[in-house]
């Protein structure tokens, strides 16, 4: 007759491992995750696969134990457990309660102690126990009625006696002889000098015991052993007491106290959507509160339109193409098969107010259809990025998941998902009043997704011929890199392959290693840079690597995103992708283009405008973060040299020097150039003088002579960092939100970091504000006037205008006027722009 099986979890052990196994995972406010997956994981493999009636999760309480009591130096070397991982110990320990699992614990004993009191008590009672363990000394326990089961390799290894036995050549209640000797890393306890495990072993095997080895010391054979163990008997065999495990822990353990119960399937799925856990939470049973959404109705088929649209004042709808919309309006739910002109009729009806998610995305798809969406009124995805702009994703899945306890199958389809719509879009409403956000929203954001549809149809015309020219002449300059890297190195070798230039590097020129990755030494930019005085090869990398680059990412690939037919590239531009709220692009990246090369400089010529009657208008913001650091701060000298309109590096040069400005010299304004901008970035006096190549004190002394001339923007700096550690978030001058989850870590890197973001925020959210107030206008001039101007890049701090020749001064008047007046500030908002036939040789104007 089979016994019943009890499962004991070596649960700390494995709150470690996961914690060092999983790095990375957090949830979008911040608390990691990593230890909690990862314990979780192992938790369902094993009631997948042994399907347990009895488990006991078994946890460490404290570091002091009667081990240190014994033997100071136990597990000394261990630091204290990292703040990421005691946060989530809790989190652990609530979803193992979830999962119907009793937890045992004491002061003063560590969890093999408890495992081995519970196993001892166990067998008393007639039970098998299965210990969940990857711990070698956990194998004493091994007997005919335990065995250990370490779940990490594929199905995972059963350790019984026999299998003890193969692996370390002796039985499991030898295993402490075995560790007495070589001693165990993991708990700092010391092994004798050149004994390892197969020594230990081999003498274990010989001699019988460590008891009979050490009554015969004379026997052995080697003089070095028998020299290096006479000397250490004391330690031998305080090293075999820390490593036996107490088995008789005042538990009052029952079998029956680790019988499994129910599992708490609606507890569990409240805990995995606060960890944002979609996949587990997929996986749980249904329960009262967590809603599994099946895919569409099959019965779903065309609606009397008029009849739907008549008297509505709401549509919602889902999809990406007119063949593919499903809408849900008046409490009805349909979708539409084939063309129908009372649709397109309703969909450009302005009145009609659209809701959607990713509204920009089915406009531009729509567009192509022939159909101009009108009357955008909700963005669901654009509200939840308002709302928490640290998310990793805004899919509609992952926000229904978030707001409404619904999971949505991946089968689900349009039709579902436009009825869901229906209930998301006024949950997120009512949050964006709550915070603050919801004017942000209606007079910014949603007036910004029509914009931004604009420009992304209009797109810029490339002149792929100028690329293909540059293809050529980085193909010439990479030919003759290649030769004199060959030279340099006195090799041919693969360039591309970080193996084999780390040879070259560090074993052929005897580099020294700057730093280290997983694989070995590293050769990334920054290792370059650092070696680049040292040797000329690192240099001639570095030219190699952004010319590869560059040729890869843009020269050769612009002309294949380009339209076909009009020839013009139609770039994303994203509203929900940064945490500060600015745009960014992709399909290309516009904003990483290089500019500081002659050849990446060189591939804004290729951008041009639409025709010869027509000239490209860049109009871009001069030194908006600093004006907006002076509106902010209030700091009178940073002011007063905006409203007298002098050059802010040249001025500040002139503070922190203690000159005349005509006496500033050029390396002067360059450094007062990357304090005042570093500033904003939080710069640190070691980021200072990595940058300028001078010592950590000297960067330091400038900083300090900034803020002694600036004073009242270190009382800025200091008051955000006050703020977003009391409140927990920053804001722009509109209100926009950015929470700092980190602003109070315990470690000071991190802190560091947050505190940087803290600064930084307002400033660069400011910016991003403005520019977006300002394309909001300047677009409603566009139609207003029915001007020939067409908005068709924003990089930055930059606006690009596709411009007729004719009218081209009226039209970079009110370009001007727009962006100059979007907001008001303490200081005048300034505007450079230039003409051109591309986006290079561009003119001042």
């Amino acid at each position: 007759m089979n016994k019943r099986q009890l499962y004991l979890l070596d649960a700390t052990a494995f709150c470690y491992r996961a914690f060092y196994a999983l790095s990375g995972l957090s949830t979008s406010y911040g608390q990691p995750t990593n230890a909690v997956y990862g314990f979780v994981n192992i938790l369902n493999k094993i009631f997948k696969d042994k399907k347990p009636g009895y488990m006991a999760a078994c946890f460490d309480v404290s570091r002091d134990t009667f081990r240190q009591k014994k033997f100071a130096e136990y597990k000394i070397q261990r630091p204290p457990m990292p703040d990421g991982l005691s946060s989530q110990i809790p989190l652990i320990k609530e979803i193992i309660s979830a999962y119907g699992i009793p937890i045992f614990e004491k002061e003063g004993y560590e969890a093999d102690d408890i495992i081995a009191t519970i196993c001892r008590a166990a067998k008393s009672e007639g039970t098998h126990c299965v210990v969940v363990s990857s711990d070698k000394d956990i194998l004493q326990l091994v007997d005919e009625d335990t065995v250990v089961f370490s779940p990490y390799k594929d199905e995972g290894v059963t350790y019984d006696k026999d299998k003890v036995l193969e692996r370390f050549g002796v039985p499991p209640d030898k295993i402490t002889d075995i560790i007495a000797l070589m001693g165990d890393d993991a708990d700092n306890i010391p092994g004798v000098r050149g004994i390892g495990e197969k020594t230990a072993s081999g003498l274990i095997v010989s001699f019988g015991s460590l008891e009979k080895l050490l009554a015969h010391i004379d026997d052995i054979k080697q003089e070095k052993l028998r020299s290096a163990i006479s000397g250490d008997i004391d330690k031998i065999k305080l090293n075999k007491e820390l490593a036996e495990l107490d088995c008789q822990v005042k538990l009052g353990f029952k079998v029956e106290d680790a019988k499994i119960g129910c599992q708490d399937n609606a507890g569990l799925a409240r805990i995995f959507k606060r960890l944002e856990f979609k996949k587990l939470l997929k996986n749980l049973p249904q329960e009262e509160g967590l809603v599994q959404e099946e895919a569409e109705p099959d019965e779903l088929k065309d609606a009397d339109l008029p009849g739907i649209f008549s008297g509505a004042s709401e549509l919602y709808l889902a999809g990406e193409n007119l063949a593919g919309l499903a809408f849900f309006a008046k409490g009805r739910l349909f979708r539409v098969e084939g063309p129908q002109e009372n649709l397109k009729m309703a969909l450009e009806d302005a009145a009609l107010k659209k809701t959607g998610h990713d509204l920009k995305k089915i406009k531009v798809s729509l567009a192509k259809d022939g159909v101009n969406l009108g009357g955008l009124y909700f963005d669901t995805m654009i509200a939840a990025h308002l709302l928490n702009p640290a998310k990793p994703g805004y899919g509609l899945s992952d926000l229904l998941f978030d707001h409404l306890n619904i999971v949505v199958s991946d089968k689900a389809g349009p039709a579902r998902l436009a009825e869901l719509l229906a209930r998301l879009a006024p949950r997120l409403e009512e949050e964006l009043q709550n915070k603050g956000l919801l004017k942000l929203f209606r007079e910014l954001e949603m007036p910004l997704v029509e914009v931004l549809s604009e420009v992304e149809q209009n797109g810029v015309k490339l002149d792929a011929k100028v690329l293909k020219g540059l293809s050529r002449e980085i193909e010439k300059r990479l030919i003759s890199l290649n030769d004199e890297i060959y030279g340099l190195s006195g090799t041919v070798f693969n360039i591309n392959s970080p193996k084999q230039l780390r040879e070259i590097l560090f074993e052929k020129l005897k580099l020294p290693v700057v730093k280290r990755s997983k694989t070995g030494p590293s050769t990334d930019e920054e290792v370059l840079r650092r070696l680049s005085d040292k040797h000329a090869l690192p240099k001639l990398l570095l030219e190699y690597r952004q010319l590869m680059k560059l040729k890869n990412t843009y020269v050769d690939t612009l002309p294949l995103l380009a339209d076909k037919d009009t020839h013009r590239i139609h770039a994303s531009f994203n509203q929900a992708a940064t945490e500060t709220g600015r745009l960014s692009s992709s399909d290309p990246n516009l904003q990483n283009i290089p500019i500081k090369t002659d050849i990446g400089k060189n591939i804004r010529r290729a951008f041009v405008a639409s025709g010869p009657q027509n000239c490209l208008l860049s109009c871009d913001y001069s030194q908006i973060e600093l004006r907006i650091l002076a509106h902010l701060s209030k700091d009178k000298e940073l002011i007063a040299a905006f409203e007298r309109d002098l050059d802010i590096h040249k001025a500040t040069a002139s503070l922190i020097y203690g000159v005349p400005e005509v006496d500033v010299a050029g390396a002067m304004r360059d450094t007062a150039k990357r304090v005042n901008f570093g500033i904003v970035y939080g710069l640190t006096s070691y980021g200072l003088s990595r940058d300028l190549g001078i010592t950590v004190d000297d960067a330091q002394r400038f900083i300090e002579a900034y803020f002694a001339r600036y004073p009242y923007v270190q009382d800025y700096i200091n008051k955000q960092i006050e703020r977003a550690r009391g409140e927990g978030f920053v804001t722009t001058l509109l209100g926009r939100r950015r929470y700092i989850p980190e602003i109070n870590n315990k470690n000071m890197g991190i802190r560091q970091f947050a505190e940087r973001q803290a600064v930084n925020t307002p400033i660069q959210g400011t910016a991003a504000d403005l520019i977006k107030l300002a394309m909001i206008d300047i677009q409603n001039e566009i139609k207003k006037q029915r001007l020939g101007v067409k908005m068709v890049l924003q990089v930055h701090d930059e606006l690009v205008f596709d411009v007729p020749k004719d009218g081209l001064e009226d039209s970079a008047r009110f370009i001007r006027e727009k962006m100059e007046g979007a907001l008001k500030l303490d200081v005048p908002i300034k505007v450079d722009i230039k003409k051109g036939d591309n986006w290079l040789e561009m003119e001042a104007l």
